[in-house]
């Protein structure tokens, strides 16, 4: 092709790929046999401002599976909510625990 020839069409990174960049981490509650079903429901709906039909969900599946994911999310505030949900836990002598791992 000569110098006049028509430049193929350039693509911008989808949103996607850009946001892709950044690493997510997953925020995962695990099951204990002390903390209440209704804590883990409160806490869901408080902290993770989840719906409580979903808040229920989430803790049977905690219950019954061992483990739940709750959200993803950046590094920086997946570790805050495993701060939250253990400094919320702790005082009422629950020893629900949470953790964070990459996607």
């Amino acid at each position: 092709m000569g110098p006049m020839a028509p430049l193929a069409p350039t693509t911008e990174p989808r949103v996607e790929e850009q946001s892709a960049l950044a690493p997510r981490w997953k925020v995962l509650l695990h099951d204990d046999d002390t903390t209440t079903m209704d804590f883990v429901v409160w806490l869901l709906v408080k902290v993770f401002a989840k719906e409580p039909e979903e808040a229920v969900r989430l803790m049977l599946e905690v219950h019954n599976e061992g483990q739940a994911l709750v959200t993803v999310t950046s590094l920086e505030r997946a570790e805050l909510y495993v701060e939250q949900v253990h400094s919320l836990a702790r005082p009422r002598g629950f020893p629900l625990t949470a953790s964070a791992e990459p996607e």
